[in-house]
């Protein structure tokens, strides 16, 4: 930040020091409440474990391909807008979003294809070639999805959820429309044919939850979509990251990076600070906890006496399902390959109760596919593609050794992938690297290796799931995937947002008042 800001003439001139900060994790969610607390004149301190910033945002980078590691979509773009705006700029003087269109592809293990689409009369066309009875189905559903989203999103994705009595003034809503069925429950009102069940139930599978037991009120994805788009930041997602890393910076904030935490510093029941793996101490008046939430009370807070999130409550809590995460690269372009494809197995309700309820590595499977180079062709080198393909997997908890399981189920994923969508793959392939739950577990700090933390069921919703101000300790607060409102990038950046609503102002600081 300038020497000539206004802010820091302000607290130089008055002799006053802004209130302190610390950020625990460069996840989206870390980096969201990191630029919006800078916004609100605090001196922040972001602690970033990795040798690079994003979280399970990161980049992998080799033989001239560029992988993003996790989030691929962007919806809900206001929210990364509200961001820019906080620091007097527009998110397009450094990213650059464009839509993608059809959303996804979607195809069935019979070989038929759903091209899923904002565009109504398009996507009634589709719904039409499946089950021409259903397109009335379609539209009703729609209205239902406006409606849930009206209020599970507009109303409630930024409020926090630390009262009890918050919970109990939006249950009224919450029954009227009908959030105790699953999402495939609801979407089965409307539709007769499995396969469109399938296509407008799958969404909660995006942020790690299972469409035959997450609450209905994820069916608003259907309507977030539609409203706001689908889209895609040029040179990756991890063009969103070094746009928010720029934005902390120039707020005069601090990323540090190989700067790991082992726990948070707890004084007279509340966070004054967090003491780095060597050993480093740091003194902060807050602390903003982007790491999961699991592990946030599991080990960062591992040595406090804890009320709620016990031992014992994390080891009875529901995860999501872990991913197995393959990145390749081909020395060919694959042109009739979407941005986005989705490949249902033959198991749809089965599967997922392998992995979410049995906790079995099936011998199936479904996949997302990820072409980025449909979009850009510069995240690899001229002439080639860039791919990732992702496959959910039980977490940890299933006991799977993925370092003996990671190459034959990679295998098995290559020979469908070259026996349906990319012909030949084998002899193609460049350059290559998998991701494993063991990863998520050791990499990224989340217990059992899930991959967007808590489940998002109905009694691990809002109230139920880790607040974002702390029921253990005073001046701790948690943003990301594991508190609410959830996981996704819209999710994870409105859960910075919530903070706004839970801290105070710099110059509101309680030690700070009077001067």
């Amino acid at each position: 930040m300038k020497r000539d800001d206004p802010d820091v003439i302000r607290n130089i001139d008055s002799g006053a020091s802004p209130p302190t900060a610390i950020v625990i994790g460069s996840g989206f969610g870390g980096l969201a409440a990191a630029v919006r607390l800078g916004a609100r004149g605090y001196r922040v301190t972001v602690l970033e474990k990795l040798d690079k910033p994003g979280g399970r945002a990161y980049v992998y980078e080799q033989d001239g391909f560029r992988f993003d590691a996790g989030p691929t979509i962007v919806t809900a773009p206001f929210l990364l807008e509200e961001l820019w705006q906080l620091c007097g700029k527009r998110l397009s003087d450094d990213v650059e979003l464009v839509p993608i269109d059809p959303f996804y592809r979607i195809r069935f293990d019979d070989g038929s294809v759903f091209d899923y689409s904002g565009d109504i009369d398009r996507a009634s066309a589709e719904v039409a070639k499946f089950c021409p009875e259903d397109v009335e189905g379609f539209h009703r559903f729609l209205a239902q999805s406006k409606a849930v989203y009206d209020v599970g999103f507009t109303q409630l994705v930024d409020i926090p959820f630390h009262d009890w009595r918050t919970m109990v003034r939006i249950m009224p809503a919450l029954i009227r429309l009908k959030s105790y069925r699953t999402v495939y429950g609801l979407v089965s009102k409307f539709f007769k044919d499995e396969r469109l069940r399938t296509v407008f139930s799958f969404h909660p599978l995006l942020i790690g939850g299972n469409p035959f037991s997450t609450t209905s009120i994820l069916c608003l994805i259907t309507h977030l979509e539609r409203k706001w788009g689908v889209h895609f930041a040029m040179g990756g997602t991890g063009q969103l990251v070094n746009g928010l890393v720029g934005l902390i910076r120039s707020q005069g904030s601090t990323l540090r990076l190989n700067a790991p935490v082992e726990r948070i510093v707890v004084e007279n029941g509340a966070a004054t600070g967090v003491v780095l793996n060597d050993g480093t101490r740091l003194q902060a008046d807050i602390v903003v906890s982007n790491a999961d939430a699991a592990w946030t009370y599991q080990r960062l807070l591992g040595h406090e006496s804890r009320q709620r999130w016990t031992d014992q409550k994390l080891k009875d809590t529901r995860y999501s399902m872990g991913l197995f995460v393959w990145y390749f690269g081909t020395r060919k372009r694959y042109e009739d390959v979407m941005h986005h494809t989705i490949l249902m197995g033959p198991r749809y309700r089965e599967l997922l109760d392998d992995i979410f309820e049995r906790k079995v590595l099936a011998d199936d499977f479904s996949l997302y596919l990820h072409r980025p180079t449909a979009t850009d062709p510069s995240l690899a080198p001229e002439g080639c593609d860039a791919f990732y393909v992702l496959s959910p997997v039980p977490h940890l908890g299933s006991g799977v050794d993925w370092t003996v399981q990671a190459e034959p189920y990679r295998k098995r994923i290559e020979e469908y992938l070259s026996s349906t969508l990319l012909p030949g793959l084998k002899d193609e392939i460049v350059t290559s690297r998998m991701l494993t739950p063991l990863d998520f577990r050791d990499r990224l700090n989340s217990v059992n290796g899930a991959a967007f933390s808590i489940e998002p069921t109905l009694m691990q919703s809002a109230w139920f799931r880790p607040h974002n101000q702390s029921e253990e300790v005073k001046n701790l607060y948690l943003v990301g995937a594991g508190t609410h409102p959830g996981a996704g990038v819209p999710g994870v950046i409105a859960s910075a947002k919530v903070l706004d609503r839970l801290i105070p102002l710099a110059s509101d600081w309680p030690q700070r008042r009077g001067g």
